[in-house]
């Protein structure tokens, strides 16, 4: 499922900026892009990345804008002081007209001025912080998703479900009028559509014994009934695992594995055209729908 999140959150030792970000995925692929002071923090943070997302290809993006330091953050580095007078006094003795060293220049030089330490535990519990407010607004923003997707599958649900509706009472009456209209072309093909009609090797009570075997046999293979219970059985669990919520990606997946084999199935056995244009439809909108529950978690 796809997600956007970012925080900012202002500490003592700067900015921490997080940004996190997923696009659809059957699988998790997680990816860390963060300052190289930072990288220390990546297994903590991918174990909390984890309890979140189990599906799809996420980014973090990790920052820290280091704070610009004030009065209270600084101080002199006096053993660096120290050594620059030394050798400012050593330059001197030998050349006598050189300037001395500016307090500007001094206090540019690299190092005179230190910045108060930021402790390691301070700034992993800051960033960690800011990682949980992240990914709480990265949730809601994949539940946003989530139910928008929810109703789309159970609009197709229903769709499907109108559909077997509407050819379940088609099944009998199809497989009667199939027999009835075989039995008269094989009576006519052999002779026996008038009273008298007799087979030269069979009498008239055989042949029609094994004219209906035959033909019973043959409605028996278009007879679609069964296809259309599993069919209306894996719509109700469909149903009922959407409606349930949670992590259902690879039980609805499974789903649309068996909803695609009795609409093959059905297609397969189609005796009339409404059958067959019945079996088109559903493998449609379960193509629409195996593309979407992959995305879900």
């Amino acid at each position: 499922m796809t997600g956007y999140a970012i925080t900012t959150r202002e500490t003592t030792a700067g900015t921490i900026t997080v940004e996190v970000k997923s696009v659809n995925s059957r699988f998790l692929d997680l990816q860390f892009r963060m300052n190289d002071d930072l990288r220390t923090l990546e297994p903590a943070l991918r174990e909390s990345v984890g309890k979140y997302a189990t599906r799809g290809k996420v980014e973090c993006r990790l920052s820290l804008g280091r704070a610009v330091v004030t009065g209270v953050s600084q101080s002199i580095n006096q053993s660096l002081l120290d050594a620059l007078e030394r050798m400012q006094n050593q330059v001197r003795e030998r050349f006598v007209d050189a300037s001395p060293l500016s307090v500007s220049e001094l206090l540019r030089w690299p190092g005179v001025i230190e910045e108060a330490s930021i402790g390691e535990e301070t700034l992993q519990s800051d960033v960690m912080i800011a990682m949980s407010e992240a990914l709480a607004a990265f949730v809601l923003s994949r539940e946003r998703e989530g139910a928008a997707l929810q109703a789309m599958l159970l609009s197709r649900v229903a769709a499907m479900e109108e559909i077997v509706e509407r050819i379940t009472p088609l099944v009998p009456q199809v497989v009667s009028q199939f027999q009835q209209k075989a039995i008269e072309r094989m009576q006519e093909a052999l002779g026996l559509a008038g009273e008298g009609g007799v087979s030269k090797t069979l009498s008239r009570d055989e042949a029609m014994d094994r004219i209906r075997q035959e033909v019973t046999l043959y409605g028996v293979r278009i007879d679609v009934s069964e296809e259309l219970t599993r069919m209306k059985a894996h719509l109700q669990e469909t149903r009922r695992v959407l409606e349930k919520g949670g992590a259902a990606g690879k039980r609805l997946d499974f789903m649309m594995q068996e909803l695609n084999r009795e609409a093959n199935t059905l297609g397969s056995k189609a005796a009339i055209k409404e059958l067959s244009d019945a079996s088109i439809e559903l493998k449609l909108l379960i193509e629409q729908m195996r593309e979407q529950v992959q995305n879900l978690e």
